[in-house]
């Protein structure tokens, strides 16, 4: 088989590496790669959203199957455009990638069939927006509707706060149209938990749990970024959480979707929160996590491949899979000044000292034959071991052998109970 990665960032790495490990594959191409997948894959210099010329190239190609990981072209319309050319594809129809492309259409869905969430409001003027602020408590939770690069949501302590995030998001276009409509949220309290799951619009098979340190500095301080480390299996999801999110969330999710007409197939992304009141959605995402994936592909035993091609023929039921009896983390190394501004182009050293640790790339293009960097967030350090003590000591085992000008790292992945 000849399979297609759009995407270039850890995830895609991820995705590239698990199905490089497949004995149906015969060549891998990734548009637009970066310096890692390039040891794996032929990197093609195409953008993630150029839809056409994506098409044409598999097209030309010949390409037996296309997987899409960024949410972009999803939500864009990419698997579509790659049917409609009889190209199988993996992923969300952009009419279920909406999911979320949409935060008030993934609001609305969870409204109507019941399914556990924090109470909201959509509004598209600011002084609606504020006035109602007014009449609720802090914290409070902004969230610009529609794709922001993980940024666009912000939690107001205060009515300043929450009038500055209302003027830049629906006034200021800070987001551009992803902001033109927000979503005001009631601020929920508790840890939180990732859980991924394959689906192909009937079945629905979760892979293991996993959790994100979203913020750039120990102790869970600075400002948010795209992820700055995962870990997995959470501490706090055992089999009684994961048959309640089964049962209240998973399956409700996909039967609400296909009574929608939207049907959803690919990996459906389950951010979720446990309150007091028991478990309940923060957000979807229509795609793999990143940097979850890190943590997750490493577990997985079953082909990657097969299961791509069970959900895109809606065969999932027929098929068994199996997960690792063990735990992985992945740091993240990152760029002095991430995630606001930083410098690309510094050499990464070390690479080759970190024995038979994965470390995955985000941010890295070749110079000259050297690695070097690229990105905000450049590498993800990734170990697995038999329990997260294990894998979180090998991965920061890996970390201390690797450097460049400027970088930064939390020193804190997997350490504490939640995030």
């Amino acid at each position: 088989m000849k399979i297609l990665v759009v995407g270039g960032g850890g995830r895609e790495h991820a995705i590239v590496w698990k199905i490089a490990q497949s004995p149906k594959v015969d060549k891998i191409y990734c548009a637009p790669g970066n310096g890692g997948i390039a040891e794996l894959a032929e990197c093609v210099d195409i953008g993630a959203t150029d839809i056409e010329n994506m098409v044409k190239f598999a097209k030309e190609k010949a390409v037996d199957l296309v997987m899409v990981a960024p949410d972009d072209p999803l939500v864009l319309g990419m698997v579509d455009a790659m049917e409609k050319e009889g190209i199988r594809a993996f992923g969300p129809r952009a009419n279920a990638a909406i999911i979320e492309g949409s935060k008030a259409f993934s609001k609305e869905l969870m409204k109507k069939y019941n399914i556990p969430t924090a109470g909201y409001e959509v509004f598209t003027d600011s002084a609606s927006a504020i006035e109602y602020i007014k009449k609720g408590t802090f914290p409070t939770v902004i969230k610009a509707d529609g794709l922001a690069l993980g940024k666009g949501v912000i939690i107001a302590q205060n009515l300043e706060e929450a009038e500055q995030a209302v003027h830049e998001m629906i006034d200021d276009g800070k987001f551009g149209k992803s902001g033109s409509r927000v979503v005001i949220e009631e601020f929920l309290t508790g840890p939180e938990v990732s859980v991924l799951a394959f689906t192909d619009g009937k079945t629905v098979k979760p892979m293991v749990s996993a959790q994100d340190h979203k913020r750039a500095y120990d102790n869970d301080e600075g400002l948010n970024t795209g992820g700055m480390g995962t870990f997995s299996p959470s501490r706090l999801y055992d089999d009684a959480k994961a048959a309640e999110c089964m049962e209240n969330i998973f399956l409700p999710t996909i039967k609400a979707m296909s009574a929608e007409g939207r049907p959803f197939k690919g990996v459906l992304y389950f951010g979720l929160m446990m309150t007091a009141n028991g478990v309940k959605v923060i957000e979807y995402n229509c795609r793999f996590g990143d940097p979850e994936t890190q943590v997750v592909l490493p577990r997985l035993k079953t082909d990657l491949v097969e299961i791509m091609e069970a959900v895109i023929d809606e065969r999932l039921d027929e098929i068994e899979i199996e997960w690792e009896d063990n735990a992985a983390v992945c740091v993240v190394m990152a760029s002095g000044g991430y995630p606001v501004s930083y410098k690309k182009g510094y050499e990464i050293t070390g690479l080759d000292n970190v024995g038979d640790l994965t470390v995955f790339h985000a941010g890295t293009a070749i110079k000259d034959g050297k690695i070097v960097t690229n990105g905000g967030r450049v590498l993800g350090v990734t170990a697995v071991g038999n329990d997260l003590d294990e894998a979180i000591k090998n991965a920061y085992a890996g970390v201390s052998k690797i450097s460049w000008t400027d970088e930064f790292h939390r020193s804190d992945i997997g350490i504490k109970k939640y995030n």
